[in-house]
């Protein structure tokens, strides 16, 4: 198991279990140093069960966002109840590091396997991973990430980025 995917599952059932946040080791794995964005999802018997995130860092460090954003996923995603103990067997991890959002001019640069996509228009922002299983086109990656952002569909006015993620599982 890869340390980041370790490291999500260990801050999930140690908060689950004892209400703790496991705090950094006095000496940081170097991959541990870095600063990006996060999102963690969690998933049951193959069915998305969480999914929390930040596209920018907001921790001093990925070991930090790795922690935040686990416990988050697994207690804090509005779409689900909080992840009980007894599910803890069940559900796998995956952790995806995001690359900095880039600005898109021409949405053929797109392409919904190889980069996520951020959408904004004022306040409103939504964001959507890459390689999502039912997402096979840009019309249909853009069509969700408005409408989670809370976004008209048919509104053109809008601002993109793109990113890619290092996915570990």
């Amino acid at each position: 198991m890869h340390p980041y995917v370790e490291l999500a599952k260990k801050a999930v059932e140690e908060y689950i279990k004892n209400k703790k946040i496991i705090p950094p080791p006095e000496k940081l794995a170097p991959e541990m140093k870095k600063k990006a964005g996060v999102f963690i999802c969690l998933k049951k018997h193959g069915e998305l069960r969480g999914c929390i995130g930040t596209f920018v860092p907001c921790e001093e460090n990925i070991y930090k966002e790795i922690v935040k954003n686990a416990v988050s996923a697994a207690m804090e995603d509005p779409r689900f109840p909080k992840v009980a103990e007894n599910e803890l067997p069940g559900i796998q991890y995956s952790v995806d590091v995001l690359s900095e959002p880039e600005k898109v001019e021409d949405i053929s640069s797109l392409d919904p396997r190889k980069y996520g996509v951020i959408v904004t228009k004022g306040f409103r922002k939504g964001l959507l991973l890459p390689d999502l299983e039912g997402v096979n086109t840009v019309e249909e990656q853009l069509h969700i990430t408005k409408m989670k952002a809370g976004i008209n569909p048919a509104d053109k006015d809008i601002e993109i980025f793109k990113f890619t993620v290092d996915r570990y599982k």
